[in-house]
Order: C-alpha cells, then sequence, then structure tokens
C-alpha cells in the first residue's frame, strides 16, 4: 500500500466502514476505490514452489490411511463408516467393548470441565519466549507454559466439529485480556459471527465499539483475486490496528480458488509468510481431508504452520459418537500427545484433560 492512499483505498478500512453503516451494501455493489478491484494475480513460476510437484494432495504423517493407530484393534476409526456424523448421535445399547476406559458422564463428573491442575509434566517449565494461552479449558493444561507469540495455528476439522467456535473462543480470551483481535470470514457475514458469539455471551459487539475487535467478511473468489494486494497491506494494517490475535475462517475456501496445485502451494506459502511478518498469533482454520481426518484438505497447511489441533469424531459400534481433539505438533513447547474428549456448549468448548478415551 503507497503511502498516497486515502483511507478509503484500504481494503481493510473500507470493509470496517461497510460494517459501521445502517444497512449492508447490496450484492454487486461497485467499491472502484477497493484493493479486490485490481487483476487476478498472475500465475507464478513452478520453480518458485517451495513444495515440489510430487506430492499427493491429502497426505500427512499419518500415512495413506490417515489412522496413527496401530492394528491392535482398538483403533476406533475402523468401523467402516464414512462422512460427517451428528455429535449428538444417539446412543447404542453398550455390550461390554468400551471404547472409553471410563464411563463416559462419569468421567466427566470426576474430572470436571478442563481436568483439574493434573497438567502430566514432569517438570518445571522455564522459557524466555512470550507465550499465550488458547483460552479453552483443559486444553491449555496439555501444552506446557502455553502457545509461543506470533506463531501461526492452524486447527483443522470436518463439519460440526466445532471449527469456528475454536477460532472465536480463541479471540474471545485476548479479548478479555485486554488485547485488539481480527476475525476474517469468508464464509460467514459478520452478522452471523456477532450472532454466534452473542448466543455464548462473550458479547462481540460491544468489543467492536470500543475499537478492541474487527471482524472482516469478505468473499473468497475477491480475496483470491486480489490475493497480492492484501498480502503486501496485510502487515502494516494489523499493526495499524495494533492486532495481537487474528483468526482466518476459512483458508480451506482460499485454497479452493486455485485449480493448479503448484499455484495454490505457492499462494498459500506467501500468504502465510506475510501473517508471519505481521508478527500476529494466527489462527486459521481448515476443513479436513474426507479421506484422512487428520489432514488438511489439500494437506498444505498443516506443512506451513507452527501448530496444529485436529478435531475430530470418535465412533465405535456400542458408544455413542464422541468428539475428540488431538495436538499434531506445537514447535517450540512441550504438550500432551494425548488425544482428550471435548464437548460445545452454551459456554463454548470445553476439553476434558482427565477423561481417556482409548
Amino acid at each position: 500500500m503507497s503511502e498516497g492512499d486515502g483511507s478509503d483505498d484500504d481494503w481493510f478500512e473500507s470493509a470496517l466502514d461497510d460494517e459501521d453503516g445502517d444497512a449492508e451494501p447490496a450484492d454487486g455493489d461497485d467499491t472502484s476505490s477497493s484493493a479486490f478491484d485490481s487483476d487476478a494475480a498472475g500465475t507464478v513460476a513452478a520453480d518458485t514452489d517451495p513444495f515440489g510437484d510430487d506430492s499427493d494432495d491429502g497426505q500427512s504423517e499419518h500415512g495413506a490411511d490417515g489412522s496413527p493407530f496401530d492394528d491392535s484393534g482398538d483403533n476406533p476409526f475402523s468401523s467402516g463408516e464414512s462422512g460427517a456424523a451428528d455429535a449428538t448421535a444417539g446412543s447404542a445399547p453398550d455390550d461390554g467393548g468400551g471404547l472409553f476406559d471410563d464411563d463416559f458422564a462419569t468421567a466427566f463428573e470426576s474430572a470436571g470441565s478442563g481436568g483439574g491442575d493434573d497438567s502430566g509434566f514432569e517438570e518445571e517449565f522455564e522459557s524466555d519466549i512470550p507465550r499465550v494461552d488458547i483460552g479453552i479449558e483443559g486444553l491449555d493444561q496439555m501444552i506446557q507454559g502455553g502457545i509461543p507469540k506470533r506463531h501461526l495455528i492452524v486447527t483443522i476439522g470436518s463439519a460440526g466439529t466445532g471449527k469456528t467456535t475454536f477460532g472465536l473462543q480463541f479471540l474471545h480470551h485476548g479479548l478479555q485480556n485486554g488485547e485488539n483481535a481480527v476475525f476474517l470470514t469468508l464464509e460467514q457475514s459478520h452478522e452471523a459471527i456477532l450472532d454466534t458469539a452473542g448466543d455464548r455471551g462473550w458479547g462481540f459487539e460491544e468489543y467492536e465499539e470500543q475499537g478492541q475487535l474487527a471482524i472482516v467478511d469478505l468473499d473468497p473468489v475477491e480475496m483470491a483475486n486480489s490475493l497480492d494486494n492484501i498480502r503486501g497491506e496485510l502487515p502494516a494494517l494489523i499493526e495499524k490496528f495494533d492486532a495481537d490475535r487474528l483468526v482466518l475462517d476459512s483458508v480451506s475456501l482460499l485454497e479452493m480458488m486455485y485449480d493448479d496445485q503448484s499455484r495454490r502451494r505457492t499462494e498459500v506459502f506467501d500468504f502465510t509468510r506475510s501473517l508471519k511478518e505481521a508478527g500476529v498469533t494466527t489462527m486459521l482454520v481448515s476443513e479436513a481431508n474426507e479421506n484422512n481426518p487428520f489432514a488438511s484438505r489439500h494437506g498444505i497447511i498443516e506443512y506451513l504452520t507452527d501448530a496444529v489441533f485436529i478435531l475430530q469424531y470418535v465412533r465405535a459400534e456400542t458408544r455413542e459418537t464422541r468428539l475428540a481433539v488431538e495436538i499434531q505438533k506445537i514447535r517450540n513447547a512441550n504438550h500432551s500427545r494425548e488425544t482428550k474428549p471435548y464437548e460445545i456448549t452454551n459456554d463454548g468448548i470445553s476439553v476434558y484433560q482427565q477423561a481417556n478415551i482409548f
């Protein structure tokens, strides 16, 4: 963004100004001063691709079958069911084959939300790296000391696992502690995000009025066409807003705008690099690969980020479907590698750290 550009030429501030009005702009309105009117970014040459062309989409470190578990017969994903199931599916009769070590309700009752103070870390934690909490009780106890500031995080999950709630709760925790936050949505409207947060009593409207929070809804096609401009301007805009936390929901829609695999990888790589340069702690939301719940839709973003959280369904023939979270990696941090159950309630997401699944 050049020094001579006025504030009305700024895609970020223009989006915020539109939200301050009493009515939303009609579809197809011509905003000639917006960065979205720029021509689409040219195709990046294949030799700039940092990944190469020899890897298959959706492949992860767990292997082609998508399972990190051995063949001992305890794999909860071996039931043969496919597709996303409702997290509130009815319970099947208990035939004695337990997916959970203890009865699920009993484990919740004894553990309590967040699982108490037993973190499972034996050594006292010391670090000079500034760190932040996610803001999800139980999950924060699984990360020794917290996630390093300015890390790039991705939350991967299939439909109904609470990915958007995960991101909003991450922002809400920062807002409660006086931080500034930005929510970029490619899927929902500004009003829908406010409604979702309002249902949980998080008061995003008040944070917006106080200048602590910016919610920007962008069209994924326009964002892809103007990605060069946005990528160049984003660090300066984040610095101007003094943002501490940022969420993009979802990076999968941005990836889908590029049919060419090589260009998709290069564009996403350059975009994540601009977020790192902005110096803000960022959470990206990604759809899971339909054949592998432990990988993102295109198998790219998890290799470009510093921390990966997997939200998944756990199914068994003798138990109702449950939700579980796994920390796949966090650079520069010790963390639990156990898979733990969680619930989505009116207050947000709660991870039951002391409840066992397998």
